[in-house]
């Protein structure tokens, strides 16, 4: 995206949640202010229009979203049902989304949760965009409406959009008739809800979410189309309350060829930035694969790589790009430990643990090495669950799962009579035949919680919080492991076995090995083969 493309986006916030710069005296506050005179080419993300061929060179691996969005926003006027992208942090989905309305000039309304942290400053934000109000030291930087209940946001919504409508409508009129230029397009106005999962965290949460998905019935203006913006899947908003299911519109995350088209882009020496992306892409997608991130860490990382250069205009051959990674090289394992690490503990306890790590680095190293490949702590002991879920009946949960880990009950239940013997291996020799089985949602997580809280090794801070909040119900978390499960679901380390006709519930399948559960359990020292019941 151009600097001009950020200037648009900036004027569009400051619209939207601040004000204008202060000036020397109230004075010039009172001219500035009435200088101004809101219209609504405020609804617009204004700046010159964008062609649909630049806008898929903007986003060039993006171009299969971008074709659905625009063919769900469908022709000028036309009524839609709701959207709801989803897709990781730094996937493109609010970029693209921007950019598409300014390709299209159609009016719409921006409103982030990121920034509207309470029902009252989102409720305010989007009615002061609608009325086109702006934030100045005249009015005292107040609201156009004190809006605290979804109640009165609903009354207040309707009577403006009904305004905004009216006003939209006559401009088209004008527009037909004189051609003139920077104006809207049509009359529909177009509400984009952004970073929908931080709503999770609010005191109202449970009644906040299915307000704003209920809002399509709730307005029936077929003139206001909705777009909800959401880090999670549609599958983290179940709710008992009935309501239009929005269109889901997914965004993944992006592949290592994805990555090096863009940041290929706009390279004044592309042959020597691929040279530098050979050395560094694929060890740092596996730890993360955020554009923004990648792209503070590329810039620092690729000064380094030029600094045998002096000329960076010069094309290097395989003999001089041997000789730039090996002064490079030793920069690549210190910018993974580095640049990339989350300090989870105070930082008093970080100096006294130093030595701890130290020691325990050598040993911990070998089991690390052994995974090709990122995967959080939760996501680690979510996909062991669902591993010992497929291979373990469901009849000895009760006691491999218990606080002596079962090993007691576990041996006395081991010796049995010889009959008892014969069918336990005819049904080893079923069960071979029959493949890992299915199991049910409830049993996953039960599981997960027991594993989880008696993990050996030290736990971070971070992590060991979200334990305690898993084990007392807390709906965010719960939220965020069935976030986990969809993407294990979706790199098939997980599938779904289909619905149980008596359960009327989802039921899961592990396709992972034993080799490999064993190789992820390592990685966090947990005792695996303890809990595998072995026949």
């Amino acid at each position: 995206m151009g600097e001009e493309d950020i200037q648009q986006i900036t004027r569009r916030t400051t619209r939207s949640f601040s004000s204008s710069a202060a000036t020397g005296n109230e004075a010039e506050k009172t001219k500035i202010s009435e200088s101004y005179a809101p219209n609504l080419k405020d609804l617009i993300f204004g700046g010159d229009h964008l062609s649909y061929d630049d806008l898929l060179s903007s986003f060039p691996t993006r171009g299969v979203q971008i074709s659905q969005i625009v063919h769900l926003l469908g022709p000028l006027n036309a009524p839609m049902l709701p959207i709801f992208i989803y897709g990781g942090a730094s996937t493109g989905k609010t970029s693209i989304i921007l950019q598409i309305f300014r390709h299209l000039n159609r009016p719409f309304v921006y409103a982030s949760y990121r920034t509207c942290y309470s029902p009252c400053l989102f409720f305010e934000s989007i009615l002061n965009q609608l009325l086109l109000y702006k934030k100045n030291a005249v009015n005292g930087y107040s609201s156009s409406k004190r809006c605290e209940k979804p109640s009165d946001f609903v009354n207040f919504l309707h009577e403006s959009l009904l305004s905004v409508i009216n006003d939209l409508k006559v401009n088209t009129r004008k527009l037909s008739s004189n051609k003139l230029a920077g104006q809207p397009n049509g009359s529909m106005v177009y509400l984009i809800l952004d970073n929908l999962e931080l709503v999770r965290d609010w005191d109202k949460s449970s009644t906040i979410l299915p307000f704003m998905f209920n809002l399509y019935d709730i307005l029936k203006m077929p003139e206001v189309g909705l777009i909800y913006i959401s880090n999670t899947s549609p599958d983290t908003y179940y709710s008992n309350v009935g309501y239009v299911e929005p269109i889901p519109v997914y965004f993944p995350e992006y592949t290592e060829e994805d990555l090096r088209q863009i940041f290929l882009r706009n390279q004044a020496n592309q042959k020597l930035y691929s040279s530098f992306l050979d050395v560094v892409l694929k060890p740092f997608c596996r730890v993360t694969r955020r554009v923004d991130d990648l792209s503070t860490t590329f810039s620092s990382l690729f000064r380094k790589y030029c600094e045998p250069l002096n000329d960076l205009e010069h094309v290097p051959n395989e003999e001089m790009k041997r000789r730039l990674f090996s002064h490079f090289q030793p920069h690549i394992a210190l910018s993974l430990n580095e640049i990339f690490e989350v300090h989870s503990w105070p930082l008093l306890e970080v100096e006294s643990n130093k030595e701890k790590k130290r020691k325990s680095s050598i040993r911990s190293s070998e089991y690390f090495a052994e995974l090709d490949f990122h995967m959080s702590t939760s996501a680690k002991y979510l996909l062991i669950s669902a591993f010992l879920a497929s291979r373990n009946p469901a009849t000895l949960d009760a006691s491999l799962f218990d606080s002596t880990v079962g090993s007691d009950s576990y041996k006395r239940k081991r010796k049995a009579s010889v009959k008892s013997m014969e069918q336990k291996e005819a049904a080893e020799q079923e069960l071979l035949v029959k493949g890992p089985g299915t199991f049910p949602l409830e049993r996953l997580l039960a599981i997960f919680q027991c594993i989880s809280s008696v993990a050996e090794g030290p736990l971070d801070e971070e992590y060991d919080n979200d334990v305690l909040r898993f084990e007392s119900g807390d709906s965010g978390f719960m939220s965020d492991v069935l976030m986990q499960l969809s993407s294990l679901c979706n790199a098939n380390f997980i599938i779904k076995g289909g619905s149980c006709p008596l359960e009327g519930s989802t039921r899961y399948r592990s396709t992972i090995t034993e080799d490999m559960a064993l190789k992820v359990a390592r990685s966090l020292k947990f005792p695996l083969p303890n809990y595998l019941y072995r026949r």
